[in-house]
């Protein structure tokens, strides 16, 4: 009779096991949602920089001349009466610095 019953506990407790490492809501599914979990946690932090970054330049806007004045003129050039507008246009090779004669290596 003693030896049913540690059968009968055996087999309990090997499937069990199989249900924890394999089965539905085991240790490996545990494992990849708080990899899933951590992961959208730095998405949020993220995502909340930009919105309070966002909610700074909001009221910027709305309660500093400034910052519209500097917005106007960075992104649409607009100027103030009587001010005069320079355009600085560059010759499209002249970005890069010419090459050193060192680098060249034809000595």
């Amino acid at each position: 009779m003693l030896r049913w019953v540690a059968l009968v506990l055996v087999l309990l407790l090997i499937a069990l096991q199989v249900k924890l490492w394999g089965g539905n809501g085991g240790v490996h599914e545990v494992e990849t949602l708080r990899a899933a979990v951590k992961k959208q946690g730095e998405d949020n932090d993220k995502l909340q920089q930009r919105n309070q970054a966002l909610g700074a330049d909001v009221d910027d806007l709305k309660h500093g001349e400034q910052a519209v004045e500097a917005r106007a003129r960075a992104e649409l050039g607009l100027i103030k009466p009587g001010e005069t507008f320079y355009q600085v246009v560059e010759k499209p090779g002249a970005a890069q610095p010419p090459a050193s004669p060192s680098s060249s290596g034809g000595q």
